[in-house]
């Protein structure tokens, strides 16, 4: 091949009908000669508003939202214990029999080791018909009677579990009279009763209790009593020391009075026997 020019790049060729049309040309193929960098373009405020605007057009801008505060802890086991411990905690879910569905009964119970561990859970079938699960707050469905206990044979369990240890629970004479059972006052823990925590000397729920004290949300929708009775247990142990400590001295309080009306009645009970000398 023959010489040519040097390798680079090429000047641009003159159009002469495009100098006549456009008297500018001439002077944008001079510039293009020279081979001045063009100057990037970097967008102002105004310019990213524009952009914006004419992309969004009429619709409106989304508020940017705020990071979601974190969810509350679960109430979850201090441990993989799941023996029988001195104390436990209990709670009970009702259904409604009846006529009209208006009557307590039975059905499911759970009981909770120290630890927070169901060492009994179970569906109970009363003895009378069900008219309403009472679902919405329950949590129990008419599928979960399919392998539910009859009720006397749950109560016979639980009345052995519960024997010689401490109870606790929220409302205990609820469950206890749903049960058809007693327990000893001196051996129940009752977080509805417990005077520190009283509200101008009115109960609270449970729910109010577990947000204060242990910070977490329990009985959003549907009532679990697993979830309930492992709350009324992590209350119990955070007060523990001084709780166990009120009762030692009020059933004290209770023995001496006792024994003092014990020796007032025997000593009206003994004959006068100064009278009988006389």
């Amino acid at each position: 091949m023959g010489g040519g020019a040097a390798a680079g790049t090429p000047n641009p060729i003159p159009n002469p009908k495009l100098s006549s049309l456009n008297p500018n040309w001439a002077q944008l193929q001079q510039k293009l000669k020279t081979g001045r960098p063009h100057k990037p373009f970097t967008p102002t405020d105004a310019d990213a508003k524009t952009l914006k605007a004419s992309v969004l057009g009429k619709r409106k801008e989304r508020p940017v939202s705020e990071p979601e505060a974190s969810p509350p802890p679960f109430l979850t086991p201090t441990s993989s214990d799941i023996s029988l411990t001195n104390v436990l905690a209990m709670d009970c879910e009702m259904v409604g029999v009846s006529s009209q569905g208006n009557k307590s009964a039975l059905g499911r119970i759970t009981l909770v080791n120290s630890w927070g561990n169901a060492v009994y859970d179970e569906y109970v079938r009363p003895v009378e018909r069900i008219v309403d699960f009472r679902t919405k707050i329950s949590g129990i469905r008419p599928k979960n009677m399919k392998k539910a206990k009859e009720f006397w044979a749950v109560q016979k369990e639980v009345a052995e579990l519960i024997k010689g240890r401490i109870l606790v629970g929220h409302a205990l004479h609820n469950d206890l009279k749903v049960l058809l059972l007693s327990h000893p006052k001196r051996d129940m823990r009752d977080t509805s009763d417990y005077e520190p925590f009283l509200r101008e000397g009115r109960r609270r729920a449970l729910k109010d209790l577990a947000a204060q004290i242990l910070g977490v949300k329990i009985q959003q929708k549907e009532h679990c009593p697993v979830e309930d009775a492992r709350a009324a247990m992590f209350i119990y142990n955070k007060y523990k020391k001084e709780w166990e400590k009120t009762m030692k001295k009020r059933f004290k309080s209770k023995e001496k009075l006792k024994n003092r009306r014990k020796k007032k009645s025997e000593a009206a009970s003994k004959p006068d026997v100064s009278r009988d000398l006389s």
